[in-house]
C-alpha cells in the first residue's frame, strides 16, 4: 500500500515547482517577478543615494528596502525546505548569492553604511540565463567557463611574475627619485608602478629624473603587453574549448592520427591535414 504524503510534504513539492521549476507557468511567473523585485531594489538603493532624493523619501525608501529583504528572506528559507539537499544549494554559487542579498540590510540594523552592500543583489540577475534557457547563450557560457579553467593556472603564474616585477621596479624608483617627486617609500614606488603598468596614470606620483622619466616610459610601454598576455591566454583556451565542443564525434575519423577532434564541417584533419572522409 501506497504511503500517503503528509502536508509538509505536499507542500515542500508545490514550493519546488514554484522556485525551481522554471519550465513550468508557475515557476515562470514567480521567476518574472523575483527580477522584477531585484531590478526595484537595486533602484531604491541607488536613489537613496542621491542627496536630494534621499532627504525626502528616505523612510519610504527603506520601507520598500526592507518589504524586498523580508521577501527575499522568505524566498531563501524557502529554497532551503523545499530541496532533499540543502547543504548542496546553501554552499552552491546561486545559493552564496542569495544568502549575500539578505545579510546587508540585517547588517545595517548594527552599521548602518552596510545597507549599501546590498547592492549584491544585482548579480541575481545572473538567473536570468537560466530562466530564458538560450541554448547559444548557456553554450557560450560553458565555453568560457571551461577556457577561464583551463588558463587559470597559466593567469596565476603571470600574476606572480608581474607582482615580483612591481617590487623590482618600485624598489628602483625609490632609489632614483627623490622623495620630493612623491617616492617617499617602496610601497609608494610600488603603488606607483601598478598605476602606471595599468596605464592608469593617475598622475599624483611622477618621476623628474631622466633616468626615472626613461624607466617609467619602459614600464608604460610593457603594461600594454601585460594586459594582453592573460587576454591572449584566455583567448587561445576559449578557441580549444569552441573546437571541442563543435566537433562531431565517431563521425569523422582521421585515417593517419585516428583523431576525432574536428569542426562539423571540416574537410581536412586539424592534427595532420588529411582528408578527412565520413564513417
Amino acid at each position: 500500500m501506497k504511503k500517503q504524503k503528509s502536508r509538509y510534504e505536499i507542500f515542500r513539492e508545490k514550493v519546488k515547482i514554484i522556485l525551481y521549476g522554471t519550465d513550468t507557468i508557475l515557476g515562470r511567473m514567480f521567476d518574472l517577478i523575483l527580477l522584477g523585485l531585484i531590478l526595484l531594489s537595486v533602484l531604491l538603493i541607488m536613489l537613496d543615494t542621491v542627496q536630494g532624493i534621499s532627504s525626502k523619501y528616505h523612510d519610504q525608501l527603506l520601507i520598500c528596502e526592507w518589504v524586498i529583504t523580508i521577501f527575499f528572506s522568505i524566498e531563501y528559507i524557502l529554497r532551503i525546505i523545499s530541496i532533499q539537499k540543502p547543504i548542496k544549494y546553501i554552499f552552491s554559487f546561486y545559493g552564496i548569492i542569495d544568502l549575500l542579498a539578505v545579510l546587508p540590510m540585517y547588517l545595517s540594523i548594527f552599521l548602518p553604511a552596510a545597507s549599501i552592500l546590498s547592492i549584491v543583489r544585482a548579480l541575481r540577475f545572473l538567473r536570468l540565463f537560466k530562466i530564458l534557457h538560450i541554448p547559444q547563450i548557456n553554450h557560450q557560457s560553458v565555453q568560457l567557463k571551461e577556457a577561464i579553467d583551463a588558463s587559470k593556472e597559466k593567469i596565476l603564474v603571470f600574476i606572480y611574475f608581474v607582482l615580483i616585477s612591481t617590487i623590482i621596479i618600485g624598489s628602483i624608483m625609490y632609489l632614483v627619485e627623490a622623495k620630493e617627486s612623491g617616492f617617499t617609500s617602496i610601497p609608494m614606488g610600488i603603488y606607483w608602478t601598478i598605476v602606471t603598468l595599468t596605464t592608469v596614470g593617475y598622475g599624483d606620483i611622477s618621476p623628474q629624473t631622466p633616468l626615472g622619466q626613461f624607466i617609467a616610459a619602459f614600464v608604460m610601454i610593457l603594461g600594454y603587453g601585460i594586459i594582453a598576455v592573460p587576454t591572449g591566454i584566455v583567448t587561445a583556451e576559449f578557441a580549444k574549448s569552441s573546437l571541442r565542443n563543435n566537433s562531431v564525434s565517431g563521425k569523422k575519423t582521421c585515417k593517419n592520427c585516428q583523431s576525432q577532434v574536428h569542426f562539423d564541417n571540416a574537410k581536412y584533419c586539424y592534427q595532420c591535414g588529411t582528408e578527412l572522409q565520413n564513417n
